[in-house]
């Protein structure tokens, strides 16, 4: 068993390299979807490709609270429910859902993503194992989680939608792209990864741990850049695309519309 400190220092090294990591997305644009490339080696399919990097996060967090866990805890139920249910839909629904038949993705960014995901999913499952508290009723610990529970399905259906909207603008056999409508779109370039960021924030309250802080750290780390990409690829390919539009949280922040804002 790691002890709580070394554990502790290993979620702050974790941290650490997401934020020395943020500054190079900044630069470096993440060569799949609409960015995607032939020059980062061997390509692979996109649909499996995106269960293949997003299965560790489900199968090795799933293993320490279904087998190793206390679940009749609150404080492990509950954000392991909320764990399964994102990732359940990512790792089974969703890469049945993209219409990217004749997409390929690197198979050095899948790699990278197992990585995160086997690291991530270890991290967050193993203090559920290890260190959870137990549950004691109060005020104060009911409203976090209630909160972090709505937090967290509103910032989920706000991912879904958003991204359902995005396929169904795909012709099922092709690959072509378009300016989305509708809902958050009017504000921003990636309402669903506006909508993931929620997700993980609530889930922040809810696990309240080292672990959930650092997930949700990376997250905004690959989002924001991820978000500023596509924004300068809306507008560099559509003329007519809404400038008022932000990459990524509305009314503020990331408009980079060639320079930012």
């Amino acid at each position: 068993m790691i002890s709580h400190g070394t554990f502790n220092m290993i979620c702050w090294i974790w941290i650490a390299v997401a934020v020395i990591i943020f500054p190079i997305l900044l630069r470096v644009t993440q060569p799949y979807g609409r960015h995607s490339k032939n020059n980062w080696g061997p390509m692979i399919n996109n649909r499996f490709g995106w269960f293949i990097m997003e299965l560790p996060s489900l199968a090795i967090f799933g293993y320490f609270v279904v087998f190793k866990a206390n679940l009749f805890n609150l404080l492990v139920l509950i954000p392991a429910l909320l764990w399964g249910l994102h990732y359940i839909h990512r790792v089974l629904i969703f890469p049945l859902q993209i219409r990217t038949a004749r997409k390929k993705i690197p198979a050095i960014i899948v790699l990278f993503a197992f990585i995160f995901n086997i690291i991530n999913g270890f991290l967050n499952g193993y203090w559920f194992v290890y260190f959870a508290t137990e549950y004691r009723s109060g005020v104060l610990m009911d409203m976090r989680l209630i909160a972090g529970v709505i937090l967290f399905l509103t910032g989920f259906v706000i991912n879904k939608y958003h991204d359902l909207i995005l396929i169904k603008l795909r012709p099922a056999s092709g690959n072509g792209y378009k300016i989305p409508y509708g809902g958050l779109f009017k504000y921003v370039s990636c309402p669903n990864f506006l909508g993931e960021i929620i997700s993980w924030t609530g889930y922040v309250l809810v696990a309240f741990n080292l672990p959930a802080l650092s997930f949700l750290i990376w997250t905004l780390v690959n989002l924001t850049t991820r978000a500023r990409d596509h924004h300068r690829w809306y507008l560099k390919e559509f003329p007519e695309y809404p400038k008022e539009r932000k990459a990524i949280f509305p009314f503020f922040l990331f408009t980079w519309s060639g320079s930012q804002s």
